[in-house]
């Protein structure tokens, strides 16, 4: 099931079509909804393509659309005390949501900034609500997904309890390798919940014991 997921959704998209093409293969992949009812979700649906730096989201807001992206990435941060604090990286495959304050319509603490030009699916609350009354197994996905993701998160956290700083940098190597060349080395520190220098210092003893071995 995961490889065939990847398989589906890893690859970038470059344009309109091809983000389409994606989406349909997607929604075929997942559902057992006919043509022509995919491609009245197809139709609800908008991609668009946002230039680095642009902002989804900035605290304050009332979140009223969910994304998943197709190309490029999107870091998700909190302002504390005027410093950025890194919680999130999505990168192809990942849908981006803010359900809690969607739910419970209260203004949402979290940025989401394009760290890279990115091309996105959005989908806004009522275009959800009306394909859950149109198409009933497309809102049981998303609360499997959903749920999905809640697992992760709590197996997540409580890694990150656990481990140890360089611990968390090499688990980060194990599952997500392509995001470490992607993002700035300060977001990554944050993110791991350590100062750049401490990360420096890291990446270099692994360097190092991996060069004589």
């Amino acid at each position: 099931m995961q490889s065939a997921n990847q398989a589906v959704i890893s690859s970038p998209c470059y344009s309109l079509d091809q983000c389409t093409d994606k989406l349909i293969q997607n929604l075929h992949f997942y559902t057992s909804l006919q043509t022509e009812e995919i491609q009245r979700i197809v139709a609800e649906t908008a991609i668009k393509t946002l230039k680095k730096g642009s902002l989804l989201l900035r605290e304050g807001q009332i979140p009223q659309v969910c994304y998943y992206v197709f190309k490029g990435c999107v870091r998700e941060y909190y302002l504390v005390d005027g410093e950025e604090k890194t919680s999130e990286f999505y990168l192809e495959g990942d849908s981006i949501s803010d359900d809690l304050s969607k739910i419970e319509r209260r203004p949402s603490r979290k940025y989401w900034e394009c760290l890279e030009d990115t091309t996105v699916s959005a989908f806004t609350q009522a275009q959800e609500e009306k394909m859950y009354r149109l198409f009933p197994s497309i809102e049981s996905l998303c609360r499997i997904e959903t749920e999905k993701k809640l697992g992760q998160f709590r197996e997540l956290m409580a890694f990150y309890l656990a481990s140890s700083p360089e611990e968390r940098y090499l688990n980060l190597l194990n599952t997500r390798p392509n995001l470490v060349n992607r993002v700035p080395q300060y977001q990554l520190a944050s993110y791991l919940g350590i100062k750049p220098e401490s990360l420096s210092r890291i990446r270099g003893r692994i360097h190092a014991s991996r060069v004589q071995r």
